[in-house]
């Protein structure tokens, strides 16, 4: 008894630690809020790195999460970025994807390593280019 103790013992502070680091690598440097519509009309907000580059925000996906399937099925989005929340609208440009993946890497260091460590590699990801939604 005294045994499966400490093995459960050891597998909860792995499993806290894990979640710690996991936090300190995703929050701890820029995070916008996206925020897009669910299936009820309601807005869903989305916690997500951003880099820039030619005078755009990109953001970088994979095709199954919640967040880029709810992007693909509206026209426009909104993002809250220093305070300050704008809509826009959105593009793959799926061949910039190499590039986005390095200003990830160069902007989040190894806090962008740690994700893509946790969630098995980057594999097929999404390069979106947000552009201000001119009315």
């Amino acid at each position: 008894m005294k045994y499966v103790l400490w093995i459960v013992g050891i597998l909860v502070v792995l499993i806290a630690a894990m979640i710690g680091l996991q936090l300190a690598a995703s929050e701890r440097v820029e995070v916008i809020e996206l925020i897009t519509m669910d299936e009820n009309g309601e807005p869903a907000i989305t916690r997500l790195w951003v880099v820039d580059h030619d005078g755009y925000p990109y953001l970088r996906g994979e095709s199954e999460s919640g967040w880029f399937q709810r992007l693909q099925s509206q026209e426009l989005v909104e993002m809250t970025r220093n305070g300050e929340t704008m809509s826009y609208r959105h593009e793959l440009q799926n061949d910039q994807i190499s590039t986005i993946n390095q200003l990830m890497r160069d902007k989040y260091t190894w806090g962008d390593e740690v994700i893509e460590f946790m969630v098995g590699g980057r594999g097929p990801s999404n390069a979106v280019k947000l552009t201000v939604n001119q009315p």
